[in-house]
């Protein structure tokens, strides 16, 4: 018996390994079944059969098990080892990872080998939708039941639902569509209509039904209707119905369409066509025929023999009428633009075809129309150091004619002729001696045309660098350039005609360490001598304590300066120069030590020989221990006037106690301009990066006699930027220096205070009395405030405030101006964690009293809204009480809301009622 009960536990662990990782012998569809918690395990035999039995735990722990990625648990699992099937006895639940459903029923039972699942009394949820079956049978790609129930109320969590339906057979095609037929339509759970056929798309929103009825002048009544349908498995589309009570004819049709893969070598079809009737013409005559959207693409691959790749193509058919006025050019045009590449090992070629068929262009095409074009660009070819790409292009174009081309011209504002051209670049590169580098290239590029007109442009070139020293490089560089011809077409005109032959000297060395020197002079062979271009040469000097940039451009041919620039600074940064030790037999390398460590010099200047002296300025700068602490002075001096132009000071610090803790920092600029002349600065200090005074000014120091005001000046305190609550208090404005004072100063208050549901912001100007200014009161209030109590009440509102005097001083008058725009209350009803409805009312009004008295003296309007939220429907109800309007609508899933009625000063109107049914038409 002990042997018996040891073979057993045997066999049940041999199971347990088959089971971790389970696959059928030369089954494609083998599956992978993993037990992540189970209690127990039983091997049985029965009927020849071999059946595994996974139990759970005593305490109703279920058996967890992974089939490839879907989860399973139930009470109990049998697996049947030969059927390859297993039972889930009992409750339990089949959460499929593909599709994102949820399915839960009794002795559900799964075919390993095929991939179902069936089963009695199942409830299926993936969260949009909720079907419950008699029967249930799960196959790739599909889910079939018997006697089903489903909702798409599913997601809201009420009972009973809004709407569902009732059905002897539903057919599910996970993420596309619900097909039910023989279904009953329930209202609360109670059966209000018969339909044969029920059609419910599951996937995203634009494939969802849209209807939108109206009523509009002078259409009458229109009913837009998008209703999604699909073809097999890999076509989705919508059929578009429109219709126009009062146009002619009255019906429009299309349709919307995408396909994956239908037929062999079609990668992807998209497809939208509306066939729309015409519109009212804008004198109200009344339009007859249709006009037409056509939007058409195509693309795949074609397998070739010998190809490196598949031959690619794409095919795109464009027409746009609906929206066009009837004098549009466009309208009635339809663009087709085709083209295919394919690629084998010794070239690669490609096709394009870009037309237009309907009216004739009245205007040039800026888009060449290639009918058709075809290019052919073979590999480039390799031999030693020498290379050769070539290019060819030919085909028959429609473009816009060339202005230069008097014969182009004569043909109209476009021409149509055809067109090769051919490019091609040669290049061979060596090396003719011990550190000499050579390179010789050939770029050419030639079109010939119809007409007989060609273009060419050529650039030869050869260009020979000798290297010495290491560092040092003298390059000579010869370059022939053709340009010439003229193209009747003006999208690859020739801007003018070129004919030039540069020869190029350029020296780069380095005389000594840190410095270094070049010079670079070019001869046009084709220009005469007081054409040439000067002469250029370039120093840098990067030498402790010098840092030096020179450039000098010199006309040899007419001894002229062209420019010269120089940058100068003097200091080692703050760093020591570092001691070198030279090589064996090299000398010492200079170093000069700066005897003042922590300041450095600058200068900067230039000339051009057409504007003369550049301003030069110069610059002292001293920096402290710690880099954030400097002192800076310059001064900038007009060489041509000559008179000294401005002076400034800049200044930075950190009063550090630690590297942690900075209790101060502060900066300033300061700035004279003498020319003007112009003072301007702004200070500032901070206070533990929390708090901030400053001061800013920018004033005039001489101005005329009827000028009262010599600028503007400020002084600030306030928190540091970026806090969430922040403030700031400023007081200043327009200032006379003449007078020494104020004219007309401000204090200027801003709040800013925000937590999470909560925001507030306050602003507000106080005039206070001045030099022009006679009178304190606030000038203008701001409040802008956001205040979510909880999840059910939300308030949130601006209000602004402003005071204007017309007149003259004291019998001036004020107008005081209060706008709400707008304040907003909403209060969410309902128990639970989804409100069932909302309430909600905004006040939109502008109140203006002057001299105290209100001018449009009319009550509080506000607009009060009600909406009933029920997941599958919403209903809208309005009260307007400024326009004295009751308007109530209902929205449903993928439409726009649908207005029932609409009660006012005009009466009673029913949109969705047509013609004189409708009171608001009568």
């Amino acid at each position: 018996m002990a042997s018996r009960n040891v073979g057993r536990r045997r066999r049940a662990l041999v199971a347990l390994s088959s089971l971790v990782g389970l696959c059928a012998l030369g089954d494609a569809a083998a599956r992978t079944v993993r037990i992540v918690q189970a209690q127990a395990l039983e091997l049985r035999r029965l009927d020849g059969q071999e059946l595994v039995i996974i139990s759970g735990g005593e305490a109703g722990t279920p058996v967890e098990l992974r089939v490839d990625d879907d989860l399973v648990r139930a009470a109990r699992v049998e697996y049947n080892r030969t059927r390859r099937t297993l039972t889930l006895v009992g409750a339990a639940t089949y959460r499929t990872a593909k599709d994102g459903q949820t399915l839960q029923g009794e002795n559900l039972v799964v075919d390993l080998a095929a991939e179902q699942l069936t089963g009695e009394d199942v409830l299926i949820s993936d969260g949009d939708i909720e079907i419950r079956g008699s029967e249930v049978e799960r196959i790739p790609g599909q889910l079939r039941a018997t006697g089903g129930y489903f909702t798409p109320c599913a997601k809201c969590g009420r009972t009973p639902n809004d709407y569902a339906f009732r059905a002897e057979r539903l057919i599910v095609y996970p993420g596309d569509r619900l097909v039910a037929y023989r279904a009953q339509f329930l209202l609360v759970d109670v059966p209000v209509l018969y339909l044969p056929v029920v059609v419910i798309p599951l996937n995203d929103p634009e494939r969802q039904p849209r209807l939108a009825v109206g009523q509009s002048s002078p259409d009458g009544l229109t009913v837009e209707a998008d209703l999604p349908f699909s073809i097999g498995a890999s076509t989705l589309g919508t059929t578009l119905l429109r219709y126009y009570e009062n146009r002619d004819p009255s019906l429009g049709l299309g349709v919307a369409l995408r396909s994956y893969a239908p037929l062999p070598f079609v990668d992807r079809v998209n497809l939208y066509t509306l066939a729309n009737p015409k519109p009212f013409a804008a004198d109200g005559t009344r339009s007859v025929g249709y006009d037409v959207d056509l939007d058409f693409s195509v693309r795949g691959r074609v397998p070739l023999a010998l190809a490196v790749r598949d031959l690619d193509y794409r095919l795109n058919v464009n027409r746009r009428d609906i929206g066009r006025s009837p004098t549009d050019p466009e309208r009635g045009v339809t663009r087709v633009d085709f083209s295919a590449n394919v690629e084998y090992p010794l070239f690669s070629a490609q096709l394009n075809y870009l037309d237009r068929y309907g009216p004739e262009p009245r205007a040039a095409l800026t888009t060449p129309l290639r009918q058709p074009e075809v290019v052919v660009d073979p590999k480039p070819y390799t031999q030693g150091n020498f290379s050769a790409d070539f290019k060819v292009t030919a085909g028959l174009y429609t473009a816009q004619s060339n202005p230069l081309s008097r014969s182009a011209s004569l043909q109209g504002v476009n021409i149509t002729t055809t067109r090769l051209e051919e490019q091609h670049t040669l290049t061979y590169s060596a090396q003719p001696w011990r550190n000499a580098d050579l390179t010789l290239r050939n770029t050419f590029t030639g079109r010939y045309y119809g007409t007989g007109a060609r273009t060419v442009q050529l650039d030869l070139g050869a260009q020979l660098t000798q290297r010495f020293n290491v560092t040092n490089t003298f390059t000579v560089r010869s370059n022939y350039l053709r340009i010439e011809g003229t193209s009747p077409f003006a999208f690859d005109a020739l801007r003018g005609r070129v004919l030039s032959a540069p020869l190029t000297l350029e020296l780069n060395t380095v005389p000594v360490p840190d410095v270094t020197f070049g010079v670079s002079y070019t001869r046009d062979l084709f220009l005469p001598w007081n054409q040439q271009a000067p002469a250029t040469f370039r120093l840098n000097v990067n030498r402790a304590p010098v840092n030096l940039t020179y450039n000098l451009s010199h006309n040899f041919a007419t001894q002229e300066l062209e420019s010269t620039s120089f940058n100068l600074t003097l200091g080692d940064g703050g760093r020591s120069a570092t001691p070198v030790t030279p090589r064996p037999g090299e000398p010492l390398p200079f170093r000069v030590t700066w005897p003042a460590p922590n300041l450095t010099l600058t200068a900067s200047g230039g000339y051009t020989r057409t504007e003369g002296f550049q301003p030069f300025t110069v610059r002292a700068t001293v920096t402290g221990d710690n880099r954030a602490n400097n002192f800076s002075v310059y001064a900038t001096h007009d060489i041509q006037t000559p008179r000294l132009r401005a002076v400034g000071v800049e200044f930075s610090g950190v009063g550090r106690t630690d590297t942690v803790l900075n209790p101060i920092s502060f900066t300033g600029r300061e700035n004279l301009n003498l020319l003007t002349p112009r003072l301007t600065g702004s200070y500032s200090l901070t206070w533990r990066s929390l708090y901030t005074v400053s001061h800013a000014h920018d004033l005039a120091l001489e101005q005329a006699e009827t000028v009262k005001e010599s600028g503007t000046m400020s002084f600030s305190v306030g928190t540091a930027a970026g806090r969430a609550t922040n403030w700031q208090l400023t007081y200043g404005g327009p200032y006379d220096l003449r007078r020494g004072g104020f004219t007309r100063p401000t204090v200027t208050g801003n709040l800013t205070a925000s937590r999470p549901g909560q925001r507030l912001a306050l602003s507000a100007v106080v005039n206070t009395p001045g030099l022009d200014q006679p009178r304190t009161e606030l000038a203008r209030a701001d409040v802008n405030a956001e205040w979510q109590f909880g999840t059910r009440v939300a308030l949130s509102g601006r209000a602004a405030y402003t005071r204007s005097r017309t007149g003259t001083y004291p019998g001036d008058i004020a107008t005081d101006t209060l706008i709400l725009d707008p304040l907003r209350v909403g209060i969410a009803l309902g128990n639970g964690p989804r409100p069932g409805a909302y309430l909600t009312g905004s006040l939109r009004q502008t109140l203006t009293w002057r001299d105290g008295e209100r001018l449009n003296p009319a009550p509080l309007a506000p607009v009060i809204g009600l909406t009933i939220d029920r997941c599958c429907w919403a209903l809208q109800a309005e009260i307007d009480l400024s326009l004295q309007r009751y308007r109530l609508g209902i929205s449903l899933p993928g439409s726009t809301q649908y207005p029932l009625f609409e009660y006012g000063t005009g009466g009673l109107n029913v949109p969705l009622l047509p013609g004189t049914l409708n009171p608001g038409n009568r």
